[in-house]
């Protein structure tokens, strides 16, 4: 048996198979997080919303940041979230391989950042695997993106809205479409 956490195994970049004997760790932190989050997205007070994001993330969210609700999250324990922040309505954020947003980004609703996937060949397909994601300081993100594992987007890019994005971002850009492609050089 491998004597690592399953976390640290699957940040490693190894694939975990559903049987394996640390699995039902994942389902424990998601069970923790949903009962949290049943009680943030019944608020409306951003504070007390801000107080139970950091209970679930276990890091103080700062007085700057700003979460609307509803808000979905599967872990929470690989999510980081930095100062002057903006996540609208109805935002899913699959965390086991980590999210990283940095300070001054806007995140439009609907968007989904996602850091869990499965091997496309159907012998493996019951595996997990996960990259992180990372928004760098000052982007923006649109209505109804969809930021797929292992996407760093650039400081001060722009995504617009409904576009899926599998590749990194540069700095400075925007981007949009399925697949995301760069429209243009902001200056």
């Amino acid at each position: 048996m491998n004597s690592k956490d399953i976390f640290e195994r699957l940040h490693d970049g190894e694939a975990v198979q559903f049987n394996d004997p640390q699995y039902p760790k994942i389902f424990e932190t998601v069970s923790r997080t949903m009962k949290l989050s049943a009680e943030l997205n019944a608020s409306a007070d951003t504070d007390h919303i801000r107080e139970l994001l950091g209970k679930i993330t276990g890091i103080q969210i700062d007085a700057s940041t700003t979460v609307f609700t509803p808000f979905y999250i599967n872990l929470g324990i690989f999510t980081r979230i930095g100062k002057n922040v903006f996540i609208n309505n109805a935002c899913t954020f699959l965390d086991i391989g980590g999210i990283t947003i940095e300070d001054d980004v806007l995140i439009g609703p609907n968007v989904s950042l996602i850091t869990e996937g499965h091997p496309v060949n159907p012998s493996e397909r019951k595996m997990l695997v996960v990259k992180p994601v990372v928004i760098k300081r000052n982007a923006w993100i649109g209505a109804g993106v969809t930021i797929l594992p292992g996407v760093t987007i650039g400081e001060n890019s722009v995504v617009a809205a409904g576009a899926v994005v599998s590749k990194d971002v540069p700095p400075n850009s925007v981007v949009g479409g399925v697949p995301a492609r760069i429209i243009k050089t902001l200056v």
